[in-house]
């Protein structure tokens, strides 16, 4: 389902546009579909108001919980079951934020990740999306949504930018707080700067080396680590909002001084926050994630060469929360045959 599609059941039952978003917004707050304000010229049309029961049940088996796992840090990682019994993956972050998916599946096959092992199955629909938000909203406060989920969101374009284009309208989420996270495609740098609400962006980049990059995303469009950063720069000065490059350390791959140096050249000078987030182990996946201890040391390296960077856990670590882990263990396929990649040796 569609948000459009929402306002086209609306207009049918002869809602005014002024009464499809006060609908829409108690929708997107997770409040009741009557809640708003009350003033003549917001009363709700009969048939409107009589099909506001079937409406809310439609809304609510967009996306329903299927298990809930609470992690040590505050973050609870849910498996979302779809209408057509499809489950994707929304993660509960510390400070208010959330990670939602936008595709069930990813077609860009990262080696190191459960979500892209079967490929992709469906795109999510722009209310499905939204439907993510308005879930974890009933169990908690929502100010920040991170579009890092299941999925690629350039591969969904449309959906995920018309989710976020009324999430940062209806939603009330502040632009900047609302972030689009990709391995990199021109499309969006094409769409991103067009739309009324601009998000902040994060570049998965997790390495400088650009045959290497092919391996570890293999699917992903060949766009070389060099202009990928070029392009996220361009985007970072017209929007006024640091690019979140996403690292994922993964021991004895891209946790060696080339990379290192690589990523002193790339960044040096670039409106750009460096996030190294240490891999999240998955069982049946030979990738290792290395010492916290080895971790801090890289951030500290990057610091002092003038690189901001922080080092981040990635949520639920000590409920093997990592993407597509909970609908791999829900699916029974958590011990398919490994992946392995050569690893590099260390300078």
């Amino acid at each position: 389902m569609h948000i459009d599609d929402i306002r086209q059941r609306l207009t049918a039952q002869g809602a005014k546009p002024c009464h499809s978003e006060r609908i829409l917004r108690a929708w997107a707050l997770a409040k009741s579909l009557e809640s708003g304000p009350k003033l003549a010229q917001n009363v709700l049309p009969l048939p409107v108001r009589n099909d506001l029961p079937a409406l809310a049940e439609a809304l609510q088996g967009l996306a329903k919980i299927s298990s809930a796992h609470q992690g040590d840090d505050g973050s609870e990682r849910l498996l979302v079951a779809l209408a057509d019994g499809q489950t994707v993956e929304s993660v509960l972050l510390p400070r208010d934020g959330l990670c939602v998916s936008t595709q069930v599946g990813c077609a860009v096959g990262c080696v190191f990740c459960m979500t892209g092992r079967d490929g992709l199955l469906r795109q999510l629909g722009s209310a499905e999306i939204v439907a993510q938000v308005v879930l974890a909203r009933a169990r908690r406060a929502v100010k920040k949504v991170v579009f890092m989920g299941m999925g690629e969101p350039a591969h969904n374009l449309d959906n995920v930018l018309e989710a976020i284009d009324f999430l940062g309208t209806a939603g009330g989420i502040g632009h900047k707080n609302l972030v689009f996270s990709t391995v990199g495609d021109r499309r969006v740098f094409e769409r991103l700067p067009q739309g009324p609400v601009k998000p902040a962006l994060a570049l998965s980049l997790h390495t400088t080396d650009p045959e290497l990059r092919a391996r570890l995303l293999p699917k992903a469009q060949r766009i070389d680590p060099a202009e990928l950063v070029e392009l996220g720069e361009r985007y970072a000065r017209d929007t006024g909002y640091p690019i979140q490059y996403q690292w994922t350390l993964i021991e004895g791959i891209n946790d060696n001084e080339a990379e290192l140096d690589g990523i002193v050249r790339l960044l040096t000078g670039k409106y750009a926050l460096m996030n190294m987030i240490p891999y999240n182990s998955n069982e049946g996946l030979d990738f290792k994630r290395p010492s916290w201890d080895r971790a801090a040391e890289i951030a500290r390296s990057l610091h002092k060469r003038g690189i901001l960077t922080k080092l981040r856990n990635s949520a639920g670590q000590d409920i093997d929360g990592g993407c597509g882990q909970l609908r791999a263990r829900a699916l029974g396929d958590a011990g398919a045959a490994p992946v392995v990649l050569h690893r590099r040796q260390q300078p």
